[in-house]
């Protein structure tokens, strides 16, 4: 783990506290003692630097940061000379869409609607430069005071014209149980429809207080995901309008093909819930008839089998292109 303390200097940037820790890294608010601005510097734990896949996930994203260039999007500081490893990010005030998550259980539609479109907005930028986030939950949302948001965290990101990474571990290829699109649980790399699935995981949760999809573990989670159809968000909360509710079936359709085709699209309809037509779906009838709970557990089983395959195969791409 990094042993830097709160008053600690690392090149330019006095360090002032450790704001998260995760399993590859550590986050710090900081300071540029040039220019006396804050920023967030997230440094690399030290097994990760030893780890040639995850170090190359750690470049990934520092590469595509110095690239994007949003008011919605984290900037990412180009390298300048380092004394270790590090990225150096913009400092955004705010929580995370997650703790905000957790303080109110749900939001008002008006204000879930406004985060929304938010992230729409710069999905819509981040997809025409060509990436695809891969991730996205509240975790990897800020939201400031005013409701405007930034994505962060594109460890996982995918990035057109770029060599495709491999990863060590299964949940690394495959995102968050909660919010990962149905192709992806089939093994496909998705594409910027894959982040539309995902936002409407978020909406869907912001709206009921709940997610669309449970289980006792990651994979019961997918498997339901793939089997059965979500409570209605009506059904939970009637106040939610029978349009938004129409607008979050339409991002959260198993069929990538029936989804959205972008975030430009899913911003307009949110923009203009008055003119949304809603369907007679039979997702609304059929929810609660749940599929064999026979069939989920011989599906289950058949996934936890393919994991030692599929990590086997990793191994061996790995071991031949390294």
């Amino acid at each position: 783990m990094n042993s830097l303390q709160t008053g600690d200097q690392l090149d330019h940037y006095r360090i002032e506290a450790l704001i998260a820790r995760s399993g590859m890294a550590s986050i710090f608010r900081a300071t540029d003692i040039r220019t006396g601005t804050p920023v967030a510097i997230k440094i690399p734990h030290p097994e990760m630097e030893s780890d040639p896949v995850l170090f190359d996930r750690f470049h990934r994203e520092a590469d595509i940061g110095q690239k994007m260039d949003h008011p919605g999007v984290m900037k990412v500081y180009p390298n300048g000379d380092r004394t270790r490893v590090y990225l150096v990010m913009e400092w955004a005030e705010g929580k995370l869409l997650r703790q905000i998550l957790n303080e109110e259980k749900k939001l008002p539609q008006e204000r879930a609607v406004k985060i929304t479109i938010g992230i729409c907005h710069a999905l819509e930028y981040i997809h025409s430069h060509g990436v695809v986030h891969r991730d996205l939950k509240p975790e990897n949302i800020m939201v400031d005071n005013a409701d405007n948001v930034k994505l962060i965290d594109f460890g996982i990101a995918s990035q057109s014209g770029s060599r495709r990474l491999t990863f060590a571990k299964l949940s690394q290829v495959m995102g968050t149980p909660d919010y990962i699109a149905p192709e992806q649980v089939k093994g496909k790399r998705g594409d910027a429809r894959s982040d539309i699935y995902a936002l409407g995981a978020m909406l869907y949760e912001m709206v009921t207080g709940r997610v669309p999809f449970t289980g006792p573990n990651a994979f019961a989670i997918m498997n339901d995901r793939l089997l059965n159809n979500p409570v209605p968000p009506r059904e939970l909360d009637p106040g939610i309008s029978p349009q938004l509710q129409e607008v979050i079936y339409r991002a959260l359709e198993r069929d990538p093909g029936n989804r959205y085709p972008n975030a430009h699209e899913f911003a307009q309809d949110l923009l203009h819930l008055d003119q949304v037509g809603v369907a007679e779906r039979p997702e609304l009838e059929n929810w609660r008839r749940r599929r064999s709970p026979l069939l989920r557990r011989v599906l289950f089983y058949i996934l936890l089998a393919l994991i030692p395959l599929v990590v086997f195969g990793l191994l061996i791409y790995v071991a031949r292109h390294t």
